[in-house]
């Protein structure tokens, strides 16, 4: 197992610094052209290689996709947690940055409000959260692609958890043209009935979302009137992670001057 993990490296750098023939493959790694083929076909198959159409594999898409996942979420937790941590401050209020990895969205940082010191949240980062039922949720999802929104939402069985669920995929589509129109998402207690939130996008260098920030309350402390209040501020911290993570935003066409 191990030699043939050992090949499998090889050929993953071979074809990152040129084109790879199946007969260099072969003579490279020592073994007959039959095995270099079944390594070479394993590896196109998680797009760890590509074959092109001169018949040589080059370098696949597969393990960039990999190490930018990686660092995404490296980059985004360090880049975020200054930004985090002045939005607490300035709002009182319990904040989470939210990722999409993989098939589900993730919490990778919270900051508690000392409000929260007799009621704990059900929040806790590596913990994922709905995908529907939530806002961080609710606006990564408004932002993706149509084909890629049905993807994950292949793997939800909707449930209505309380009365103001979103609880079919009819209702909940025309909640997320509402959302990507304006720029934020709120959960008005839609997966626990005391929980309010609001959250904003997070966007990469190439302009798309991958993430969110959120403020949360309880309802005690702050109903959801209250806490779009704050939306100003939150707006702000999402643009400026944004900007820590390449994101350029397009200048807004100001009226010609009269």
């Amino acid at each position: 197992m191990a030699q043939s993990i050992q090949r499998a490296i090889n050929l993953i750098r071979l074809a990152a610094e040129h084109p790879l023939t199946l007969s260099e493959a072969s003579d490279v790694l020592g073994v007959h052209k039959s095995t270099a083929l079944r390594i070479l076909q394993t590896l196109e198959a998680a797009r760890f290689v590509r074959k092109t159409g001169a018949g040589t594999y080059v370098f696949g898409s597969g393990l960039i996709e990999l190490s930018e996942l990686a660092l995404g979420s490296m980059d985004l937790r360090q880049f975020a947690s200054a930004h985090l941590r002045v939005l607490q401050r300035r709002t009182g209020h319990t904040v989470h940055l939210a990722q999409l990895t993989g098939d589900e969205i993730v919490y990778v940082d919270k900051v508690d409000s000392p409000a929260f010191d007799a009621v704990k949240l059900p929040s806790r980062v590596g913990r994922a959260v709905s995908i529907y039922a939530s806002a961080v949720g609710k606006v990564i999802l408004a932002h993706l692609s149509q084909a890629e929104r049905d993807r994950l939402l292949s793997h939800v069985t909707f449930e209505r958890y309380t009365g103001t669920t979103f609880a079919d995929r009819e209702s909940l589509d025309a909640e997320l043209a509402r959302v990507a129109e304006r720029g934020w998402a709120i959960d008005d207690g839609e997966h626990d009935a005391y929980v309010m939130c609001v959250a904003a996008p997070i966007r990469d260098s190439r302009g798309q979302v991958i993430a969110a920030v959120s403020l949360t309350a309880i309802e005690v402390i702050a109903n959801l009137d209250q806490l779009k209040e704050k939306l100003p501020l939150l707006l702000e911290t999402s643009a400026l992670i944004s900007q820590e993570l390449g994101f350029t935003p397009e200048p807004s066409s100001a009226p010609p001057a009269s």
